[in-house]
């Protein structure tokens, strides 16, 4: 499977749901969309036939609001039909702006920013006392990490040596409201989280190659749970979207549809050769 097209497919994916619902966080979804791609295509024991009867990887994505991406990932690989998610975000709609445990394939619902972590500390423990051989992974973005809760699940889970636990930063460096160094400094993150017990990898986060062996080592590594720093660009693969924190929540135009429709067209096709 070619996973550098395909991460230039969602995004077209992700593009069309957000102009046709007129609503979305276009900018975060297609930072953290190689790492979805990624986790359910290359890294993750799960798919719909397995999903919720046991013996499968577990998912949560904390940063809930680029739940689009969640949504075009889970559509590819088949658990739920295309058709579902053109009532994104409509009247009535299951598909909401947040991920829904009402969909196939999502675990928890989430959006409440500082949560996912603790939950999937939680969820690693209930594997391990089953002895069971699935691995929880929860996706944050660098804002989040503002929140105190956050560094409660870090702590517990460095003391409970959760090695099937591996956590996963997009850290883009723009939240809502500027840059997250502005709203609160983050310093160096990996030995924050080093200073807690994790095993910390740092990679370029829209890289497929980079995220595959980053995956790889953080199974690989034993006695300690794993946090990939996915060093990310805000608005990946759109050139006038990139690095702006505009377009955290943004729709675009006709025009500006058209031109990223081109571009993500152009390199998906680049991708394929």
């Amino acid at each position: 499977m070619n996973l550098k097209a395909k991460s230039f497919a969602l995004r077209k994916d992700i593009l069309n749901m957000i102009y046709k619902a007129k609503t979305g966080h276009i900018g975060g979804d297609f930072s953290v969309c190689d790492i979805i791609n990624v986790l359910y295509n290359a890294e993750m024991n799960i798919s719909p036939d397995k999903f919720g009867k046991g013996n499968h990887d577990h998912f949560i994505l904390s940063k809930g609001h680029s739940v689009e991406a969640l949504y075009s990932v889970l559509c590819d690989r088949g658990f739920f039909p295309k058709e579902d998610i053109d009532s994104f975000s409509q009247f009535g709609s299951k598909y909401i702006g947040h991920p829904n445990n009402k969909i196939n394939g999502i675990e928890m619902n989430s959006g409440s920013l500082g949560h996912g972590l603790s939950v999937a500390v939680g969820m690693a423990i209930a594997e391990k006392k089953n002895l069971s051989e699935s691995r929880v992974y929860v996706v944050m973005g660098d804002g989040e990490l503002a929140e105190g809760s956050v560094w409660e699940g870090v702590m517990l889970g460095g003391h409970y040596t959760l090695d099937n636990l591996c956590a996963i930063v997009d850290r883009n460096r723009l939240q809502i409201s500027g840059g997250t160094e502005d709203v609160m400094k983050q310093d160096n993150q990996s030995e924050r989280w080093a200073s807690f017990g994790w095993n910390t990898v740092t990679v370029n986060g829209n890289d497929i190659d980079s995220l595959t062996d980053a995956f790889k080592r953080a199974r690989e590594c034993k006695g300690k749970p794993s946090v990939i720093i996915a060093e990310t660009v805000k608005g990946y693969g759109v050139s006038f979207m990139e690095n702006k924190s505009a377009w955290h929540h943004k729709v675009p135009t006709q025009e500006e549809y058209n031109l990223a429709m081109k571009e993500l067209s152009a390199k998906e096709a680049a991708a394929n050769e």
